[in-house]
């Protein structure tokens, strides 16, 4: 099996900084595609940000300028770097991974638990 295990959420005044780490473990033959969601109460889970395992990027708008996805391929993390940060980001973070298992020919998508990011305005 493979987990996704999130870490770094949590509360902070706006204009403030927090940086999310999501970690990739278990039979892992390969991982495409990584990213973060957001889900907000009440809302659907919309794209944050992903990137692929060549290092192409895409944001949502909302957030272009002011977050940054990285991740590092030899640990199997994908990061969210969130700068300038506002109320309206607020929401349960999803960590999202698009995994082919060892000794499987296929890719499919696995998600982390979620973690909580707050901003106080």
């Amino acid at each position: 099996q493979v987990q996704l295990v999130e870490s770094g959420g949590g509360l902070v005044q706006a204009g403030g900084s927090l940086r999310l780490s999501c970690v990739a473990s278990g039979s892992i033959g390969s991982i495409n595609a990584m990213g973060w969601y957001r889900q907000a109460p009440g809302k659907q889970r919309d794209l944050v940000a992903a990137v692929t395992s060549g290092g192409s990027l895409n944001y949502a708008d909302s957030v272009k300028g002011r977050f940054t996805i990285s991740r590092d391929n030899a640990k199997n993390t994908v990061y969210l770097q969130m700068n300038s940060l506002k109320p309206e980001d607020t929401a349960v973070y999803y960590c999202s991974a698009d995994v082919r298992q060892r000794g499987s020919l296929n890719y499919r998508a696995y998600w982390g638990q979620g973690t909580q990011v707050t901003v106080s305005s």
